[in-house]
């Protein structure tokens, strides 16, 4: 007779306690499926689904070929990435021709049958992914709103609005609290809703949800106006080393983000020698050439560079 394959049990602490001795190990029998106390014995668990793969792999290429796993799960998905939708019109010629017609009366009950919150759900990530491609958002924002989005509809929040509304006040304020702030008539452009809705929409949804956004810091525009203005990282540097200066004088107190950001990116790009226009960075950030007039004499008054900067500005010009 062969002698019976010894039984592995493995040896585990974990954080929970054992209800009848109080004892923090556990043994995990993979065999019988089993996790018990270490100490009274205990059966704490039973039936446990083994989750490691069937197949043995000996080099990193052998375990990339044999993987079956398919993508991550992902709120920005409606069903996370997991269901399967009855064929496609171009599938379907492949079944057989008396198979055809059951096979689209199943794909139409299945389209039927999704529930309100999928079928909504579908719609306004669809919506979201449009609008994170149009506005170049990272990752983490798009993963972000899509399950702030889930659960403003599981608590009710968006019935008698608007899901474009609701998306887009959600785009505003997760980019402000993740340090990456949009204006709102960059997401009234790229949303189609307007501004005022969005106001409104966003002030609702904040309270219900709990989100509580301080206020974006000029700081936190200028990487992306830098970059849509296509100067160097010298120039960003140096505009957010005038902003923190500007802050400790109390220059900035009181004062719209966007139009000290101009200012600062301005000033910034003057002293690196890669001088900007006003007007053309006016027509980029999105504000008027008057906002950063006058946000730029003050900040060259208070920290006193006011004869650098017309040195400077001379000296561009005669290059030119």
């Amino acid at each position: 007779m062969a002698k019976k394959k010894k039984e592995e049990k493995v040896e585990m602490k974990t954080g929970f306690v054992c209800p009848e001795c109080g004892c923090h190990i556990f043994l995990e029998d993979p065999v019988r499926g089993e996790r018990v106390c270490a100490r009274c014995g205990l059966v704490l668990e039973e039936e446990m689904v083994d989750l490691s793969q069937e197949w043995r792999a000996f080099d990193e290429e052998q375990k990339m070929r044999r993987a079956r796993t398919g993508a991550p799960l992902t709120a920005t998905k409606h069903d996370k990435g997991l269901t399967t939708e009855i064929g496609k019109t171009g599938e379907i010629f492949k079944v057989a021709p008396e198979k055809r017609a059951q096979y689209q009366r199943l794909a139409k009950w299945q389209k039927r049958l999704v529930e309100s919150k999928d079928r909504n759900l579908s719609f306004a990530l669809s919506e979201l992914q449009r609008l994170v491609s149009y506005l170049g958002l990272p990752r983490q924002v798009h993963e972000e709103v899509a399950r702030r989005y889930e659960k403003a509809v599981d608590k009710g929040l968006v019935r008698g609005r608007s899901m474009e509304s609701v998306i887009a006040s959600l785009v505003y304020a997760v980019c402000r609290e993740m340090g990456s702030p949009r204006t709102l008539e960059e997401i009234e452009k790229a949303s189609g809703v307007d501004k005022r809705e969005i106001g409104r929409t966003y002030r609702y949804i904040a309270r219900q949800l709990g989100m509580k956004i301080l206020p974006a810091s000029a700081e936190d525009y200028i990487p992306r106006f830098t970059s849509m203005l296509g100067l160097s990282d010298k120039v960003q540097a140096r505009a957010i080393q005038i902003l923190k200066k500007a802050k400790k004088c109390m220059v900035t107190s009181g004062k719209g983000p966007k139009g000290v950001a101009a200012a600062a990116v301005y000033i910034a790009a003057v002293l690196e020698g890669e001088k900007k226009t006003q007007r053309e960075i006016a027509e980029v950030v999105g504000v008027t050439e008057v906002t950063i007039r006058n946000r730029f004499k003050e900040l060259v008054e208070k920290l006193g560079i006011s004869d650098e900067i017309e040195r400077k500005i001379r000296e561009l010009e005669e290059r030119r």
